[in-house]
């Protein structure tokens, strides 16, 4: 893959930005991160209106943990294509990063009402209504998450520790038993379920 893109380098822009965005991903996809970043740079400079580029480039600044400059690509890509879902969640996650948790909501919101069965996405949203201090919400949104994945072990537990944080023993029974079901081998679940049935 990377030596038929090498071969594009040489043609137009618009033809070259796309080689170097699909050049940096797979750079960045096997971790060598200044080669990514390189042609994350060569792609942005042949087209600076292309969304994936930018988002590239966003992503290499972000391995790096330059956060606040890697919102900007993201913005800009968004700028430049409002539909761009990856920069959209990719925007969250830095948001995240940022600890600028109301910011961070406010893209996975957007993002659900484009992707609504996206499980990445639900399963954000819960995580950010945790991280709030809104189990009610929490909840809400890793149900809707099981309808989308109803195997998860890990989402499966989660329910049951939220369910448990609030008191509701049965349903926290119900949601790690489900768990354990799955995935037998996780000692938090297997753990609580003997305490459980010791009281």
């Amino acid at each position: 893959a990377l030596e038929t893109l090498k071969m594009f380098e040489k043609k137009d822009s618009r033809v070259k930005s796309a080689a170097a965005t699909n050049l940096s991903f797979l750079y960045y996809l096997e971790n060598e991160l200044v080669q990514a970043a390189n042609y994350a740079d060569l792609a942005v400079n042949s087209d600076r209106y292309n969304p994936a580029a930018l988002t590239n480039k966003g992503n290499t600044v972000f391995a790096s943990g330059d956060y606040e400059k890697t919102a900007e690509f993201y913005k800009e890509a968004l700028r430049n294509d409002s539909s761009c879902t990856e920069a959209l969640y990719n925007l969250g996650l830095t948001y995240k990063k940022l600890n600028r948790i109301d910011e961070a909501l406010d893209c996975f919101l957007k993002l659900h009402a484009i992707l609504r069965n996206s499980a990445q996405v639900l399963y954000q949203i819960a995580n950010i209504y945790e991280i709030m201090e809104d189990p009610n919400q929490a909840i809400e949104w890793l149900l809707q998450l099981i309808s989308v994945v109803p195997t998860d072990p890990h989402v499966l537990s989660k329910l049951g520790k939220l369910y448990d944080n609030e008191g509701d023993k049965s349903q926290a029974f119900h949601y790690y038993y489900e768990s354990y079901r799955y995935f037998p081998s996780n000692i938090e679940v297997i753990e609580w379920l003997g305490a459980y049935y010791i009281d």
